[in-house]
């Protein structure tokens, strides 16, 4: 088939172009695809005769009728789901130990599974870090399914375990039995040999030096790295630890060498190389950049070079992995390896690593906003640095140590990871944050690529080139400026966050959340993990091309806020918080506000928050019956809204006799007695949006009987079932939600 499309009559990286829009017309349903896909159909019948046109016709049929059973299959067994799981088989190198929590990917009837396990001791916990060959367990267990986004532009669990093949969770309340097995499938051995390499390593070599080991070699990173992946990636360079060319290029130039001095023959080799990377794929997890390099050094080895190369990985990634293109992993990872092909002529030394270095950077940009909102300009010049650091000496120096410690383990150059690591540290410190650019729409990205695309095409005529950059730059102001009012409240889990923003670019940030609440727990059993406002509120901001909140309001003393107050300080310029008068009498309270150091300034009763135009009045309650709390009221654009906080509605209403409202966003406690039926009736509010709390129990204790519910009918959201809730408009409010 390979030899068959090298033979084709029109430009391979065109054809692959062409099928890659027919690949996300019916994988995505998306309209602009298939839009994209007939445009460039119909540039063929201007550019070629009928006879070519038929056969691209013909090789589009195939890859489309492939591509419609590849997505008929996947909804099939998303719709097919298993009821019970009593037997489950371990993949090894899919295993995490984090505190007392257990997971990894289990296979049991031929399907593949997401499974969690809470470890009930310290021995046990022990076991399955240091487990590492094939494992059957018969397990007492529930199964669900893969929660999806809960805010705009949020990590959607559900859609990553579907790329994957895995279309429920596995809970296991019970392990009866764990046993030993064999297996003659070549993945579940190579995943067995992929964990044992890395549990030889974490049991022969010293931390931090281990994690770049694991990392580099295996393209493992455990929970203990965390800290240090968080700094990585605040400066753009934790792709250093993603598997890519320089790696497979170094590991198959050395089996070459190795059996090339063995007296084996060049042609012998090339078919050696195809069992090597699959052994090396499977010894990466699989990874979807080390497969696309592996496929791109064995199409190179039979003369496929530059373009032609690039192409042909393309069609050959469609056939052997038909999710690839998406995730973002595959998606970064191939357009890399375009950019990098597309670099033009060399120019050798420094300058052209710089010149190459820059180019990938700014080429790679639209597609890193669109999954990450954000770029950081000091890494242009620290991948220059650290990828020679990483692939010329610690690659090298890590691959001999692994290998020399089968025979004796060599631990003394743990010096140098530590010194890499406090450099880091120094750098990170001394960064500015990154630009946040905002996530591009799915045509404002496309038209940035073909900005791109035509600046390159452009790059020697100044009066072109000048033009272009002038409009990429629009682009990216239109994303990061949108030209429309949007009132956000977030699905925050625990806590509540409203986030406001008008036309002319003012933001008010209303509370951030509220930490969890643990259990005290023994020291094996500490979790690593993120918190809600890492994984909610920033990058739903960034996401809207936010980097300075005008006024961030806590609307309560609560202390649950406060650890997010001085991670949003970090991510983001905080011109000033606003607390109540009650507040500024809490000493933690504030003593822990000032280290932001930022301006801390009180609100009262009646003082207005000017935004949208209009203004939002201020109104606070610190009697002794009633917590530390405000309420904020205002007609914005078209209607009046009703922001309440710990303040019961029927205060509200005592105080307040005349107040109306068209829209009241409330806290899941404000709307749980049943007295508060009267309240919201006199209210009448024509949308109600409650920010609910998932960590307490007042789902399973009212649920969808409250009264509330069942008087206000359609006009009631809440943050459980729809997610994030966002109203959005220029001059009148349109409701939008993430389910």
């Amino acid at each position: 088939m390979l030899q068959w499309i090298s033979r084709f009559p029109i430009p391979k990286i065109y054809l692959s172009f062409l099928l890659l829009w027919l690949y996300y017309a019916i994988f995505s349903a998306s309209l602009l695809a298939l839009l994209g896909f007939v445009f460039l159909l119909i540039c063929l019948f201007f550019q070629f005769p009928w006879k070519t046109v038929t056969k691209v016709l013909l090789v589009s049929v195939l890859f489309g009728s492939w591509f419609i059973y590849q997505k008929w299959q996947q909804e099939e067994a998303g719709q097919h789901l298993v009821n019970t799981v009593d037997t489950v088989r371990v993949l090894p190198d899919t295993i995490k130990v984090n505190g007392d929590s257990l997971s990894f990917r289990g296979k049991a009837d031929g399907r593949l599974f997401q499974v969690y396990y809470k470890f009930q001791s310290e021995a046990e916990k022990k076991k399955f870090q240091d487990l590492s060959e094939l494992h059957e367990m018969a397990v007492k267990s529930k199964l669900a399914s893969p929660q999806g986004a809960n805010n705009f532009a949020g990590f959607d669990y559900r859609n990553y375990l579907k790329t994957q093949g895995i279309y429920q969770t596995l809970t296991i309340s019970e392990i009866v039995d764990l046993k030993k097995t064999s297996s003659w499938d070549i993945g579940e051995n190579l995943s067995s040999l992929r964990r044992k390499a890395v549990v030889w390593i974490k049991r022969n070599f010293p931390d931090p030096m281990r994690n770049y080991m694991t990392g580099l070699l295996l393209g493992h990173l455990d929970t203990d790295f965390e800290e240090m992946n968080e700094l990585y990636s605040s400066l753009g360079i934790i792709h250093l630890f993603a598997l890519s060319g320089m790696q497979v290029g170094f590991f198959m130039d050395a089996f070459k060498k190795l059996l090339l001095r063995l007296g084996l023959t060049q042609e012998k080799f090339k078919w050696l190389a195809y069992p090597f990377s699959l052994v090396y794929a499977g010894l990466t997890g699989f990874s979807a950049s080390v497969i696309r390099s592996l496929l791109q050094k064995l199409l190179a080895q039979h003369g496929i070079k530059s373009l032609d190369n690039f192409a042909m990985t393309v069609l050959v990634l469609f056939i052997v992995m038909p999710n690839f293109f998406l995730t973002a992993g595959g998606v970064l990872s191939c357009a890399y390896a375009f950019i990098l092909t597309m670099t033009g002529e060399e120019v050798a030394g420094i300058k052209g690593l710089v010149r190459e270095s820059c180019i990938i950077s700014l080429g790679i940009l639209p597609i890193l906003s669109f999954y990450f909102s954000e770029f950081q300009p000091w890494s242009i010049l620290l991948t220059f640095v650290f990828s020679f650091l990483f692939d010329m000496v610690l690659l090298p120096l890590l691959s001999i140590l692994f290998c020399l410690s089968f025979i004796y383990p060599i631990t003394q150059f743990n010096f140098l990871f530590e010194w890499l690591e406090n450099i880091i540290r120094y750098i990170a410190q001394l960064s500015t944050r990154a630009l946040v650019f905002g996530q591009p729409s799915l045509w404002i990205l496309i038209l940035l690529l073909i900005t791109l695309a035509l600046i390159y095409d452009y790059r020697k005529n100044v009066k072109k080139i000048s033009m272009l950059i002038i409009v990429a730059i629009s682009f990216f102001l239109v994303t990061k400026h949108p030209l429309e009012n949007e009132i956000t409240v977030l699905d925050m889990e625990q806590g509540r966050s409203i986030f406001l923003r008008d036309i002319a670019g003012k933001t008010i940030l209303l509370d951030v959340g509220e930490k969890s609440e643990r259990d005290k727990k023994e020291a094996w059993q500490e979790r690593v993990s993120s918190s809600n406002v890492k994984r909610s509120l920033i990058p739903y901001l960034k996401s809207r091309g936010v980097a300075k909140i005008d006024q961030l309001v806590l609307t309560t003393s609560d202390t649950k806020q406060l650890d997010h107050v001085l991670e949003m300080s970090k991510a983001f310029e905080l011109e000033e918080i606003l607390v109540t008068e009650e507040t500024l009498s809490k000493r933690e309270f504030m003593d822990k506000l000032k280290e932001t150091k930022i301006k801390v300034a009180t609100i009262k009763t009646g003082q207005q928050l000017f935004i949208f135009g209009s203004s939002l009045e201020t109104i606070t309650s610190q009697n002794s019956d009633e917590k530390d709390s405000m309420v904020l009221y205002g007609k914005l654009l078209n209607q009046t809204f009703l922001v309440t906080g710990n303040i019961e509605e029927k205060f509200l209403t005592k105080s307040y006799p005349k107040i109306q409202a068209d829209v009241v966003i409330t806290y899941q406690e404000t709307a749980k007695k049943k007295n508060d039926v009267e309240v919201f009736k006199t209210l009448q509010p024509k949308i109600t949006v409650i920010s609910v709390d998932k960590k307490k129990t007042y789902k399973e204790k009212y649920g969808d009987s409250n009264p509330v519910n069942q008087e206000l009918g359609n006009s009631i959201y809440k943050t459980d079932q729809k997610g994030a809730i966002r109203f959005k408009g220029r001059s009148t409010w349109k409701i939008e939600t993430v389910r």
